[in-house]
């Protein structure tokens, strides 16, 4: 269904199914009466702007939904959409170039809501040679079909099978969360890519291990990383609110050192 032909109680219903919290759950969040809030989801009372805005915060609703259930209630949107290049957005952008760069010579990158790469800093570059499809470093690169894509890096992620299920959970994990169906759509397409189970065998988990890494193919060596993801705080626009850093660590010592190495040898070419 589009906004326009969904009620603001039906939608704030599913968000509220979405969220696995019933009536009486979501009414105690906002302190507000189940009563009414079956009121509002029924159709039989219309919510205020503030009322809306109010029970999206409880239903941790994503910015760019919020405006679109402010548009079903028949309110203005809250919430500026900009492009990344809008010059007020400068300011942001900047801050993520300067995270980027600073990650080096470890590689990081950032990505929009669609997993589409943003930007990435020079540490990258080594591990996109000689792909066998080309074609997935065409603009836009989507960051999760790189990865999985039997054209892309999958032939050389070591541990193709438990990086592939780690991915798959925190996509499934934003599609709950956000119920875009570009993100759906991504989903059915990447889970028809190759597992790595056939033949192989679950890497086994070192015993003092504190995460388990995405361990990648580079010549001879195998390098190991560990990543975390870095958003905005408190965004008050939606392009801004969807933009995610994701930085690569190295897990061990071997993989710092080669790191250190590849960044010395791009330095002496330039």
């Amino acid at each position: 269904m589009t906004t326009a032909q969904t009620s603001a109680g039906s939608l704030i219903r599913e968000w509220r199914t979405r969220r696995r919290m019933s009536q009486l759950d979501l009414a105690m969040e906002a302190e507000i009466s189940q009563r009414h809030l079956s009121f509002v989801e029924s159709g039989r009372a219309a919510p205020s702007r503030d009322m809306v805005l109010h029970l999206a915060e409880q239903l941790s609703i994503p910015l760019r939904q919020r405006n679109q259930l402010l548009l079903a209630a028949g309110f203005a949107p809250s919430f500026s959409e900009r492009p990344l290049t809008d010059t007020t957005l400068a300011p942001a952008m900047a801050a993520v170039e300067i995270v980027l760069k600073g990650h080096e010579p470890f590689p990081a990158l950032a990505v929009d809501r669609h997993w589409n790469l943003v930007s990435a800093n020079a540490a990258i570059a080594p591990f996109l040679a000689d792909l066998s499809e080309a074609s997935l470093l065409t603009p836009p690169v989507n960051v999760l079909r790189l990865s999985l894509h039997p054209g892309g890096i999958a032939p050389r992620i070591v541990n193709l099978q438990e990086w592939r299920t780690h991915l798959l959970e925190r996509l499934k994990h934003q599609n709950d969360a956000s119920g875009d169906p570009v993100l759906v759509e991504l989903e059915r397409e990447l889970r028809s890519y190759p597992s790595g189970l056939k033949g192989s065998r679950p890497t086994p988990v070192e015993p003092n291990a504190i995460v388990h890494p995405l361990r990648l193919a580079h010549g001879d060596q195998v390098l190991s990383f560990i990543s975390t993801i870095t958003v905005f705080g408190t965004p008050l626009d939606v392009t801004l609110s969807e933009l995610a850093i994701e930085s690569f660590f190295p897990a061990d010592e071997q993989t710092r050192a080669v790191l250190v190495r590849l960044a010395k040898e791009r330095s002496e070419r330039s």
